[in-house]
C-alpha cells in the first residue's frame, strides 16, 4: 500500500494556478513534516517546499517563495501545494515526501522517509 498518493497536477499556462495535494494513508503522519519536492527532465530532484509537524513552520525554494504556499491539514492527514503565477520552469513532476525529522534550510537533503509516486505539472509559455 502507497502510504503517500498525490493528486492535482496537469496542465495549466503560465500565470496560471494549480493545487497540489497529498494525502496519506495506512500510517499516522500527522508527526511527521511533510514537503515538496520536484524533478524537471535531466535534472536532479530538488527541494520546493516542507512544513513541520503541525505547520507552525514552513520553508520554502528562493525560486518558488511568494509563489507556492505549502499547507497542511492533519485532520485530514493531507499537505497541500498551492502554486500561483506558475512558469515554464516549474514544469517538472512533484513529489509529496514525508520524514520524521523534517527538513531545514538553507541545506535541505533531498532525502524522505516515505515518497509519494509523482504527479506531473505542466506550465505551457
Amino acid at each position: 500500500q502507497v502510504p503517500l498518493v498525490e493528486s492535482g497536477g496537469g496542465l495549466v499556462q503560465a500565470g496560471g494556478s494549480l493545487r497540489l495535494s497529498c494525502a496519506a494513508s495506512g500510517r499516522t503522519f500527522s508527526v511527521y513534516a511533510k514537503g515538496w519536492f520536484r524533478q524537471a527532465p535531466g535534472k536532479e530532484r530538488e527541494f520546493v517546499a516542507a512544513a513541520n509537524w503541525n505547520g507552525d513552520s514552513t520553508y520554502y525554494a528562493d525560486s518558488v517563495k511568494g509563489r507556492f504556499t505549502i499547507s497542511r491539514d492533519n485532520a485530514r492527514n493531507t499537505v497541500f501545494l498551492q502554486m500561483n503565477n506558475l512558469k515554464a520552469e516549474d514544469t517538472a513532476v512533484y513529489y509529496c515526501a514525508a520524514r520524521f525529522r523534517g527538513w531545514k534550510l538553507p541545506q535541505v537533503p533531498v532525502e524522505a522517509d516515505y515518497w509519494g509516486q509523482g504527479t506531473q505539472v505542466t506550465v505551457s509559455s
